[in-house]
């Protein structure tokens, strides 16, 4: 059963309701999308005075679930591979026992980042 799940996640039930409710009414993973769109297309820009992000960049962000770190994984792996961007570290970095143990809420964090080329 779900409660049943739940507590072995140690997790209420109704965390993932609410979780969806505010990715909803935020409207986050448009704004994320936006975010990741603008970092593609100021990353392919030859250096110039409307870029946004500096030369060698770093580029870093925490997601808290997989439909936020889907897309940033698939978007910092299509920099890499189309060359204009390396990753910082191949694998997401994720908070330690005892920093899950002193923050329980860090438990599904995630921390994705890349280093521009130029």
């Amino acid at each position: 059963t779900q409660w049943s799940r739940a507590r072995r996640r140690l997790q209420h039930p109704a965390t993932r309701t609410f979780q969806a409710l505010r990715i909803a009414v935020n409207d986050e993973l448009t704004s994320l999308a936006g975010l990741l769109e603008a970092i593609a297309r100021a990353a392919a820009m030859p250096a110039s005075p409307a870029r946004w992000l500096a030369d060698r960049a770093r580029v870093a962000i925490i997601t808290f679930h997989s439909l936020e770190d889907r897309p940033v994984k698939h978007a910092f792996a299509s920099l890499v591979e189309r060359g204009l961007a390396m990753h910082v570290s191949k694998k997401p970095i994720t908070p330690s026992d005892s920093e899950i143990e002193s923050n329980p809420r860090a438990r599904s964090a995630k921390l994705r980042a890349i280093s521009l080329i130029h």
